[in-house]
């Protein structure tokens, strides 16, 4: 797999990242054993971030599959493809990883179907390895290679979560939206906004976020928050920017939105 070229999966720029306690430590630990690792939290909270972040930090090259209802195991190993020569084996991302020692962070797993999350059980013990049945292949995962995985535990259910023999595979890193103060300074620096104008976005978001299993199945993420100030970073008002990134996206209750509009004018006044 020579042919390969590593460097296209590197993040060459540093992502900006705002650390909320250890969490660099302990995710250095655990590349550094080679250990699977599993980061939960609600969406919009950085995990994704987190981990560009970190592969960025450890110099090491990262694959992001973006998991689906519709994914199956050979979107992820690899299948045969037809062309002018006849039959090629194409790689996927998962055995693309495992070859040249990427990263390989599975987004939103559980939105995979369990009979396909199951094919990376063999990259998550002491094997560490990825048989490819339909070659005949069994590949063995490079030194540097790592599986992460990540989830919304807001959203599971009894059809949408991941079988106790793929959870305790892993590590597990708890993420949550942090406090206010250094919410305020993410959406700051991310944007370029003043502090001020940041901090009472801030302060709308964690007024929806009191509002979860009250109304609301999800609370304003980070993210929504970094919409809004990029928005009010073009022109646009604070009151319409909340109301465009932090409202109109996440409910169609009208109470609900009348709710959080009255919210932002009380806020922005």
């Amino acid at each position: 797999m020579s042919d390969i070229d590593i460097e296209q999966y590197k993040i060459s720029e540093e992502p900006f990242y705002q650390p909320s306690g250890n969490e660099i430590d302990q995710y250095e630990a655990a590349y550094a054993a080679r250990l699977p690792v599993m980061v939960k939290g609600p969406t919009g909270c950085g995990k994704s971030r987190f981990i560009e972040y970190m592969a960025w930090k450890l110099g090491k090259p990262i694959i992001t599959v973006a998991c689906n209802e519709d994914m199956t195991a050979a979107d992820l190993v690899g299948r045969y493809l037809l062309d002018a020569d006849g039959t090629r084996w194409l790689d996927g991302p998962l055995t693309t990883a495992a070859r040249i020692g990427a990263i390989c962070y599975l987004d939103e797993v559980v939105e995979a179907r369990q009979d396909t999350t199951v094919v990376i059980h063999p990259l998550t013990d002491h094997r560490r390895t990825l048989p490819l049945d339909k070659k005949g292949e069994v590949v063995r995962a490079h030194e540097d290679f790592q599986l992460v995985i990540s989830y919304n535990p807001g959203y599971q259910s009894l059809m949408k979560d991941l079988k106790q023999s793929t959870k305790q595979r892993f590590v597990g890193m708890d993420f949550d939206y942090v406090p206010a103060d250094l919410e305020a300074k993410i959406v700051a620096e991310e944007t370029g906004i003043d502090a001020g104008t940041a901090a009472k976005l801030v302060q709308v978001g964690e007024a929806a976020r009191n509002l979860k299993g009250h109304g609301l199945d999800e609370g304003i993420s980070t993210r929504l928050l970094v919409y809004a100030a990029s928005l009010i970073s073009k022109g646009i008002s604070a009151r319409d920017a909340a109301r465009m990134a932090m409202v109109r996206p996440i409910t169609d209750d009208f109470d609900i939105r009348d709710t959080l509009d009255n919210a932002i004018d009380a806020v922005f006044a």
